[in-house]
């Protein structure tokens, strides 16, 4: 796809993450088909509802690719037992199906890019960890072996399948990041509890051009955890954001506060993932922007 014209369906494209791999290859001269769940207004769109794992599979005919971005925002509110339902759904039932409606395709795409999280790790403290690490135990983690095992089908199929383990996405639009500008901007960030917890981040730009170096080389499929080489602690990083922006970082939410206000989605701000991406830099891919100071500067 790297040097051809294709077409590429994308699920979650209004999304951080999707919009911005949209605006990339559509700038590439790809045919972006949109998965949305009102009826189609355009021949860019296909119908699908994610909690119920309805796909109108005929849309996805004659893709080369298709990508799985979609779920609710994990950190857009409290966890409550309705909205965790709501977080599971909209990626377990999504993921299956659309890996069934990839399987009952006569020719099927050659890659089926599914979306999951370093959420599957789990808290890690101080231990690094890569691709061969054992699933963690929560929310998160048993989310996360769900998740991926919905891609089964496609799998099945003979479809190439790739998981994205993301990291915490440093962007101004959107994500942890989307919430922790304007705080630093105005002088109000800090560190988040003792600030010694691991957290594993990437740009924006390097998650899209990850996500698209897993489509173009036919060789690769599994999971891949797309996190920048070096995970810092979030003192480390409070530390670099007040540098590049300029503001000071006096402030900290101690982490009684933060479980008032968060509740059980606490634990994934306090606790620590070190997790790094071995499987995509020995596929021999090159971050633009490795460092924390480089990632906020680009963002």
């Amino acid at each position: 796809m790297q040097n051809e014209r294709a077409r590429i369906a994308v699920a979650g494209a209004s999304g951080l993450i999707g919009s911005a791999l949209v605006r990339s290859l559509t700038a590439d001269g790809h045919e972006v088909v949109r998965l949305v769940r009102h009826a189609p207004r355009s021949a860019d769109e296909v119908r699908w509802d994610p909690e119920r794992g309805q796909v109108d599979a005929a849309g996805l005919a004659g893709c080369a690719a298709v990508v799985n971005l979609a779920g609710a925002g994990v950190g857009d509110r409290r966890w409550t037992d309705t909205y965790k339902r709501r977080i599971h759904d909209s990626r377990v039932h999504a993921t299956s199906g659309l890996a069934q409606a990839v399987a009952s395709l006569d020719a099927p795409p050659r890659v089926f890019v599914n979306g999951s999280a370093m959420g599957f790790y789990g808290e890690t403290g101080e231990r690094v960890v890569d691709e061969d690490a054992p699933a963690g135990t929560g929310f998160l983690p048993e989310l996360c072996v769900e998740w991926e095992a919905a891609a089964a089908p496609a799998e099945q199929a003979g479809v190439r399948t790739v998981f994205t383990r993301t990291g915490l996405v440093v962007a101004r639009g959107g994500g942890a990041w989307g919430k922790l500008f304007p705080l630093f901007l105005a002088g109000l960030g800090g560190r988040m509890g003792d600030g010694r917890q691991y957290w594993s981040y990437i740009a924006l730009h390097d998650e899209v051009a990850a996500i698209r170096h897993l489509m173009d080389r036919d060789d690769l499929s599994g999971p891949f955890n797309l996190t920048a080489p070096e995970p810092l602690t979030n003192r480390e990083i409070t530390e670099a954001m007040g540098r590049v922006l300029r503001r000071p970082t006096l402030f900290a939410v101690p982490a009684p506060v933060l479980r008032s206000v968060l509740g059980e989605m606490a634990g994934d701000v306090l606790g620590s993932a070190r997790v790094v991406p071995k499987r995509l830099l020995e596929s021999g891919f090159t971050f633009a922007f490795p460092g924390i100071e480089d990632a906020v500067r680009a963002a």
